[in-house]
């Protein structure tokens, strides 16, 4: 009897055309780290008196289908999940393409996402997938991977794939040595750590149905938050912070080949930290940032990635 492992496991992606309707072609196949990708049903104890001590049976309530994917920050596979985030880009050149995602959109595309256990068998279908929110960290060293937080419609579970032979990517990986942090044009240094967070803050319409799967999820306001730990060497962000204007934040990956992704943030604003002082260890601050909507270019952040992919 075969047992299932994470090291054999497969994950397939497709863009629906209708919501909830896997495509029955155009999967690619997806890197990624882990997945909680799954749907549950719980069971509602019952209430009923009169029959004894011991207690009837339960019945179903409805079934929630969401979970996390960890996925690589890489040259290709994570513009599907840039797609995913903010919608359709708009893309130039002739090759390498330059990609530009922009928030705002009040559409989001949908996606259907098969995860494979070949061993039992057992491949599961995740149909009318929405991007909730999206988080990554930059560090000094370690695996650069993000975690993408979906919200699906339904699961069906089956022995043989539905997807096909999906199509493959070059996995070009960025890593934290390739990172840089930009304030206003200019590199911005001492930072430590930094935290990006983009949630769509997803609406699930959970209308009565029989099979009890939600009818959809509608992206609501979104929001951009993060922090940067920083080294406490100069009062540029404590100034920033107490003057209570907003700066720009260049959050950039660059490969050597030359393929590179960029996220810009508009305007961000800066609380004012408390600065403590815990030992003989260098000073830290840590500052809590939002984002917002800037005026002069019309949207909160700016999402751009070079790559040698023609269409997403």
């Amino acid at each position: 009897m075969a047992r299932a492992q994470g090291a054999r496991a497969l994950m397939a992606l497709a863009f629906e055309t209708t919501y909830g309707t896997p495509p029955v072609s155009g999967f690619t196949r997806m890197p990624f780290a882990s997945t909680s990708l799954g749907a549950e049903q719980p069971l509602l104890n019952s209430e009923l008196l009169g029959y004894g001590r011991d207690p009837l049976a339960p019945i179903k309530d409805a079934v929630t289908a969401d979970g996390d994917v960890v996925v690589p920050l890489d040259a290709e596979a994570f513009g599907f999940w840039m797609k995913a985030a903010f919608g359709d880009p708009t893309t130039t050149g002739t090759g390498p393409w330059t990609h530009e995602f922009q928030s705002g959109s009040w559409t989001l595309p949908s996606m259907s996402i098969e995860t494979g256990m070949p061993e039992v068998p057992r491949y599961a279908m995740y149909s009318g997938c929405v991007l909730d929110q999206i988080t990554w960290q930059m560090q000094r060293s370690g695996l650069l991977t993000a975690t993408a937080r979906l919200v699906a419609q339904g699961e069906t579970v089956g022995t043989i794939t539905s997807v096909g032979t999906p199509a493959a990517l070059e996995l070009q990986r960025f890593g934290h040595f390739n990172g840089a942090i930009m304030r206003n044009g200019s590199a911005l240094g001492n930072v430590v750590s930094a935290d990006i967070t983009y949630a769509n803050n997803l609406d699930r319409i959970e209308t009565i149905r029989s099979d009890g799967r939600i009818d959809g999820a509608d992206p609501s306001i979104a929001a951009l938050t993060g922090s940067i730990e920083v080294r406490f060497a100069d009062q540029t962000l404590v100034t920033q912070a107490i003057n209570g204007d907003p700066c720009e934040f260049e959050f950039a990956y660059v490969l050597p080949s030359g393929e590179s992704f960029t996220f810009t943030v508009h305007a961000v604003y800066l609380p004012r930290p408390r600065i403590e002082i815990s030992g003989p260890q260098g000073v830290q601050a840590t500052f809590d940032w939002q984002a917002a909507r800037d005026s002069t270019v019309g949207r909160m952040c700016t999402a751009t990635l070079i790559n040698d992919i023609e269409v997403y």
